[in-house]
């Protein structure tokens, strides 16, 4: 594109960015000023990092009780009646981009629980054992492998406990360095968390950018692959020069043929159908739809899951009609009260993004408060008057503060959820497409949030692993790895971040709105 396009203005900076955000609107001002509006996120971001860096604790219900205080403080510093800033949490949290991700959210929770249950990384592991891959390889495959598996089930957090529970004692097996198998795992999630059309993070940064999944996920594969291609590379080099320190004085070879099957492999067809489906711009709910009832009748159909796992109803004995239908597979007589519940793969998997659903919707709020009261059109001012004076310090722009919220708030998908407005409006300034500026979004959520020792995917990952010794009588504590020592090993991420860096110096993959259209939200 020409310099001209370098240097677009089209675009009014001060919009906001989600709907009911008009000029019009009441708008609510603050003792100290407009800059006070950030204090709810200014607090949440405080209370993340003390929280997941200082204390290490990656919990989203403590994050909750975080932005719910930086709400509540933020109520404080209103001028006059409180009424409209309550208003607005409300229409923060009734925003179509809130709603669109959790809807997609809870499918995509109930998929990746129907595979995991369903032995697909059991057959992953045999696959890896069929093929003869030693020590050398081992990590190297395992990055390729996990990032088959985080494309399809679209959680990279349940992809790094998956892999180190099965893959992490599979490579100390066989010999492998196992530092090198911690990061290969976690380049495997950060590779699908990135990629995966039912991934928390590549659904936020398309409906924060008003484009649509299948449409993002195909513009995206580029940058992804080149990084991959590198990092594959990096762990063959890396494998063949770092042997494992470790004696574990077992046939490991024999140990491993033992935890591996070969019958999960058949979910390679659920993941192919939701790949699929949802790249051809079919919308998501109906892609993920899709393929959880080709998983549902692949468990069935192969004794992989009985239809009490997918989901079963524990009732108590003096039920009306409990007795009578027992003899239901779904249904369970228990006497414990306390026993009584719903259950199962379906349930387990949408709940899973329960508590992330109502972090994110009050992240949304704070982010409304912003826009109404001007902290959010004053940064943005700052930033095209400052930093982002052409279109290749625009996207330097968009990479440097999308890596730097996602080094202090280490939940991956909140901290996109929090830039995003700011992502957004930064690209349309110099009408950059709603595909260029997901992807560099995406790009940096992803990486990052699986490389510091704070952040929330090395911490699901290094949690998981401190239960191996309980589950292996041959795996010791100290043969187990610190976050601190994988840091330098994420190659993905790492990568990752680096090709989005070189594509806004040299312009590779730039896409102005003249040039390509994303298609209408709605079709998510």
């Amino acid at each position: 594109m020409s310099e001209a396009n370098d240097n677009s203005t089209d675009g009014d900076p001060t919009e906001s960015f989600v709907q009911g955000g008009d000029d019009d609107d009441p708008r609510i001002t603050f003792y100290g000023g407009r800059g006070m509006s950030a204090l709810p996120i200014v607090f949440f971001i405080i209370w993340a990092i003390v929280q997941t860096a200082l204390w290490r604790v990656s919990d989203e219900g403590g994050l909750i009780v975080g932005i719910l205080i930086g709400l509540i403080l933020g109520m404080f510093f209103v001028r006059g009646n409180w009424a409209t800033y309550a208003n607005t949490i409300f229409e923060g949290m009734t925003q179509p981009v809130a709603v669109t991700a959790i809807v997609a959210w809870i499918w995509a929770g109930m998929f990746a629980e129907l595979l995991q249950d369903g032995g697909f990384v059991d057959g992953l592991v045999w696959l890896a054992d069929a093929a003869g891959i030693g020590a050398t390889l081992f990590p190297a495959v395992t990055f390729v492998l996990a990032a088959l598996f985080t494309t399809g089930i679209g959680t990279g957090y349940g992809a790094a406990v998956a892999f180190v529970v099965l893959f992490f004692p599979a490579g100390i097996l066989l010999g492998a360095n196992p530092v090198l198998m911690f990061g290969a795992i976690l380049s495997g999630a950060i590779f699908g968390d990135n990629l995966a059309p039912v991934s928390d993070t590549t659904i936020v940064s398309a409906v924060t950018q008003d484009s649509d999944i299948g449409g993002v996920v195909a513009s995206r594969f580029k940058y992804v692959i080149i990084a991959a291609t590198f990092a594959f590379a990096g762990y063959l080099v890396a494998g063949s020069m770092m042997s494992s320190p470790l004696d574990i004085g077992v046939d490991g070879q024999a140990m491993l043929a033992e935890e591996s099957n070969p019958i999960g492999l058949v979910h390679l067809l659920s993941m192919g159908v939701v790949i699929g489906t949802a790249v051809a711009g079919r919308h998501i709910v109906e892609a993920i739809s899709w393929g959880i009832v080709t998983a549902i009748v692949a468990n069935l159909a192969l004794g992989l899951m009985t239809l009490g796992d997918i989901v079963v109803f524990n009732a108590p004995s003096d039920a009306p009609v409990a007795e009578p239908l027992e003899f239901l597979p779904i249904l369970t007589i228990v006497e414990d009260p306390d026993a009584v519940s719903v259950g199962g793969s379906l349930i387990n998997g949408a709940a899973g993004f329960f508590e992330l659903a109502i972090l994110v919707l009050l992240i949304i709020a704070a982010a409304q408060i912003m826009i109404r009261g001007g902290a959010f059109d004053a940064i943005l001012e700052w930033s095209i008057e400052n930093l982002a004076t052409n279109v290749r310090n625009a996207e330097l722009t968009m990479v440097g503060s999308a890596a730097l919220i996602n080094g202090v708030i280490t939940i991956n998908t909140a901290a996109e959820v929090a830039i995003g407005p700011y992502i957004s409006k930064i690209g349309e300034r110099f009408n950059l497409n709603g595909y260029r500026r997901a992807n560099i979004l995406d790009g940096q959520t992803a990486a990052l949030g699986y490389i510091f020792p704070w952040s929330g995917g090395v911490l699901a990952g290094y949690t998981a692993m401190q239960d191996l010794p309980e589950a292996h009588d041959w795996l010791e504590s100290g043969m187990l790895v610190t976050p601190i020592d994988v840091v330098p090993f994420v190659f993905q991420g790492w990568l990752l971040v680096a090709v989005f860096v070189l594509a806004a110096i040299t312009g590779f993959g730039r896409e102005y709105v003249t040039d390509r259209e994303s298609e209408e939200v709605a079709r998510l």
